[in-house]
């Protein structure tokens, strides 16, 4: 693995991991009324471009870090929807 790549990958990790604990904060307090459901909607959709992007690539680090983004996200998403 290169330097770069090096890079890509713990960019990846770090973006990601940030929405770990949002979705936990979601989950065990069953509420999401301070979390704004127009950013979901539009991260996600970014989320989702960067996944189509990354495969058009063929960008490891761009496909893996959006695929679990877009998946943490969709989980806040039907959390925010669930506990409306």
């Amino acid at each position: 693995m290169n330097f770069i790549n090096l890079i890509g990958f713990l960019a990846a990790i770090l973006t990601t991991i940030a929405f770990v604990p949002q979705v936990i904060k979601a989950w065990q307090s069953q509420s999401t009324k301070d979390v704004s459901l127009e950013t979901i909607v539009l991260f996600s959709t970014g989320v989702f471009l960067w996944v189509v992007y990354g495969l058009y690539i063929n960008s490891v680090p761009i496909i893996l870090a959006n695929v679990v983004t877009l998946m943490l996200n969709l989980i806040l998403l039907f959390l925010k929807l669930k506990y409306k």
